[in-house]
């Protein structure tokens, strides 16, 4: 795509952002009257208390959590893609996604069994824990990754072992459910579902502000993985440091996914498909085009999943994950057998 049609292709995703934010406060399962929305958001008219609370205590920390870790996911997802150079690769590829799974577990599973209560009667002081033991697993993990990473030379090989992490990860899990109440258990299958409505108050604009700082950061990076994609050869003799490009680059990507992890649980496929769609939307591997890309059609993405999630006739809201399954592999198939069609006529 040429650069000066990459701008009102922009804007018309930043236009269905706002669409759909807007639709995200509308509907839900419980029924309230666009005018009504405009007034309590506005803050005219004497609306009811009760719908007042709907949108300032629920719908709009959703949407507004759905934005940021749609983009937040999707950045990571692409950097993971480009320091790899592999298509599979997502945010859970090295395994940050089982560390933080990994914290919650000691948190969830062990309080049961060890201190006699169980997490999920906590309230507030439960979820802080949760998402404490979430930010600990991740980063712990994500510390052994730049470790190893510093020792490892092939990028094949860290890969390989960020896997092998995921599944130990994985394992210890396993033996913890075993030894744990089952109201536990209960409460980590949920957590594990994903959700973008856990976060809510003071926790939702600590997250959102967090990740406002962060992502910023991944526009300095566009030069770094351009280069990445040129392979190790060319790319050091540009000038580019592998091992420390590596390095940042991996440690910037695992913050991100140990952030959203531990607000919103494991969202699975986001990170995976949004780069692909990017890249058969604006027809680009350019970095300085795509990392903006990712923010905004994640965030669509993601609000997207969220509606879809909170359905006008559904009690409650569907599981993030399922939805972003449902919605994300049926994109990245149409989107590889349009590429081997081009790939083939060309």
């Amino acid at each position: 795509m040429k650069r000066r049609s990459v701008i009102p292709v922009m804007a018309l995703i930043t236009a269905a952002i706002l669409l759909f934010f807007f639709l995200n406060i509308l509907l839900g399962s419980v029924s309230i009257p666009a005018r009504s929305v405009l007034n309590i958001m506005l803050g005219t008219g004497n609306e009811d208390i009760i719908w007042q609370n709907i949108i300032f205590k629920s719908r709009i920390p959703q949407a507004l959590t759905a934005i940021v870790a749609g983009a937040g996911l999707s950045v990571s997802g692409l950097i993971m893609q480009t320091v790899f150079r592999n298509p599979l690769a997502g945010p859970s590829v090295l395994g940050i996604c089982s560390g933080a799974s990994l914290g919650v577990a000691f948190v969830v599973l062990l309080s049961g069994s060890i201190g006699g209560m169980a997490l999920s009667r906590m309230g507030m002081a439960g979820e802080l824990a949760m998402t404490i033991g979430a930010v600990a697993g991740a980063l712990a993990v994500m510390a052994l990754i730049v470790y190893v990473s510093q020792r490892v030379k092939g990028n094949v090989t860290l890969l390989i072992i960020g896997v092998m992490i995921g599944y130990i990860a994985n394992a210890i899990i396993g033996v913890l459910k075993f030894f744990s109440v089952e109201e536990d258990i209960r409460a980590f299958v949920v957590w594990g579902l994903g959700s973008f409505a856990r976060v809510s108050g003071d926790q939702m604009v600590l997250f959102v502000c967090t990740m406002a700082v962060i992502l910023p950061f991944s526009a300095l990076l566009a030069k770094t993985l351009n280069l990445m994609l040129l392979g190790d050869a060319y790319s050091r003799n540009l000038g580019l440091d592998i091992k420390r490009a590596r390095l940042f680059t991996i440690s910037y990507s695992g913050i991100l996914i140990a952030i959203v992890t531990a607000y919103c649980g494991p969202i699975s496929f986001l990170g995976l498909a949004v780069p692909h769609l990017c890249r058969s939307l604006f027809r680009t591997n350019d970095h300085r085009i795509l990392t903006p890309a990712c923010i905004l059609v994640g965030a669509l993405f993601a609000l997207t999943c969220n509606l879809i999630a909170r359905m006008p006739g559904f009690e409650g809201a569907l599981p993030v994950n399922s939805i972003t399954a449902l919605v994300g592999a049926p994109i990245v198939i149409s989107v590889l057998f349009r590429k081997r069609q081009n790939d083939t006529s060309e």
